[in-house]
């Protein structure tokens, strides 16, 4: 009976590990569109471009309002001792005077150079203005993201072929030994062989720790804590030839990247500055009015009576021209104007920089292809040179260093395959974004 109450508790004990074993999540395999996706959503630098363009909706509403009239309610309590004006009668008198008023203020500009017009126009130019900005943000964001995700599957095989090179050369340290105990190699050819299998495995040591820089790359672009786990898929790219015609692809980029916009949009909202500082060489109508009532001590009628017989309106209508200001308006115009000039500079610069990404990503995109043939060819010759220098090696016909040699040979041919291989990739992606096209691996 003990043992089949034990027997039961283990296979219950079992059976709830297993349970919690279940329990345990997956570690989330991380493609470059679910990175581009989260980091949108989550990145800081994201989150604060949007939140300048909510500030800019905010501010463009308010200057809507401006057309509006205000209206301002007031209420004041005073007392007066001695000789005074009844603020209620205006009489004179020499007494103590308890006074209350009551009153509704509202004002509203009519007309002001255009200039309330002209704030709102610009002041929804700016709005769009910092949508192009979070555009932009966020364009660059996945353009980091592209780098950082590419690095870090270079950098990932990088780790696979720094391994097969440790496992080659432990083998051959191995082989190394027994040679070394028959008395067929010197003792040199043997720590030969051991000095590369130590220096293979420094290289693996390396590799994995560049490959765990560009996960914390990537963790920081997606915003994730540092406890949580990040693995990318294994995609793959099908390297074929492509060809692309460099002042569509330029062309194409003016006509719907961000920062061109925005610069064309800065361009207008300095062209609205100089009209709105142009409007201070116009006068300014307004119309103001209230109504109110008050309460004085010195009249016999009580405070409800007093209300009723104090009860006041007034409008009027007023009109401020500008004679001299001390200069002021003539250097707001002049300070605009400037303000135009420097936009247009600046849009220039703008344009300047989009050739220059178009230019370099063609140009290395062209390079990177013929250097993938170049690669390709070179990692296969190397390759078999590699696996004749192996079998050399085993049947004794080879040294040491000569293997160690044509390994190294071999290494560099893989490692420059990948470079030329994951850099036309990138560059290809480049084109494709400056396209209006989505990144896809």
């Amino acid at each position: 009976m003990k043992l089949y109450l034990i027997i039961i508790s283990f296979l219950y004990m079992q059976l709830s590990f297993a349970q919690e074993v279940l329990k345990v999540p997956a570690t989330k395999i991380w493609s470059l569109q679910d990175c581009i996706t989260y980091a949108i959503e989550n990145n800081i630098t994201v989150k604060e471009a949007s939140l300048n363009t909510d500030i800019a909706e905010v501010d463009y509403s308010k200057v809507q309002s401006s057309r509006l009239p205000n209206l301002f309610g007031s209420a004041a309590q005073n007392f007066a001792n001695g000789n005074s004006i009844d603020p209620i009668t205006s009489n004179f008198v020499t007494d103590q005077i308890y006074s209350t008023n009551v009153g509704i203020n509202s004002s509203m500009t009519l007309f002001q150079g255009n200039q309330i017009n002209n704030r709102i126009k610009q002041s929804k130019l700016l709005f769009e203005q910092n949508v192009f900005l979070e555009e932009q943000a966020k364009n660059d964001i996945v353009i980091s993201l592209l780098q950082t995700y590419l690095q870090t599957l270079y950098s990932k095989e990088g780790i696979a072929i720094a391994e097969s090179n440790l496992a080659s050369s432990e083998k051959e340290v191995i082989r190394a030994k027994s040679r070394l105990d028959a008395g067929s190699i010197a003792l040199n050819d043997y720590t030969e062989a051991q000095s590369q299998a130590a220096t293979n495995k420094y290289n693996l040591i390396t590799a994995k720790n560049t490959y765990q820089q560009y996960i914390i790359t990537l963790k920081q672009l997606l915003e994730l804590p540092p406890t949580e786990n990040l693995e990318i898929s294994d995609e793959s790219t099908v390297l074929m030839h492509s060809e692309f015609d460099k002042m569509a692809i330029y062309n194409k980029a003016l006509s719907f990247l961000p920062e061109i916009g925005a610069s064309n949009t800065n361009i207008a909202v300095n062209q609205k500055e100089l009209d709105i500082a142009k409007g201070g060489y116009l006068p300014t109508i307004a119309l103001a009015g209230s109504i109110g009532s008050g309460y004085t001590s010195i009249t016999d009628s009580n405070f409800t009576d007093q209300l009723n017989l104090n009860f006041n309106q007034k409008i009027g209508l007023s009109v401020s021209i500008p004679i001299f200001n001390r200069n002021i308006t003539n250097a707001a115009v002049q300070t605009a104007s400037i303000n135009i000039e420097k936009a247009e500079i600046q849009k220039q610069t703008t344009v300047k920089e989009v050739y220059k990404k178009v230019e370099t990503a063609y140009q290395n995109a062209v390079s990177s292809q013929e250097q993938v043939l170049a690669a390709t060819a070179s990692r296969e010759a190397a390759m078999q040179s590699y696996k004749l220098a192996q079998k050399k090696y085993e049947l004794g016909a080879l040294s040491t260093t000569d293997l160690i040699v044509s390994q190294n040979t071999y290494t560099n041919a893989e490692q420059n395959f990948l470079q030329a291989k994951y850099l036309k990739i990138l560059y290809y992606q480049l084109l494709q974004f400056y396209q209006g096209n989505d990144i896809k691996l």
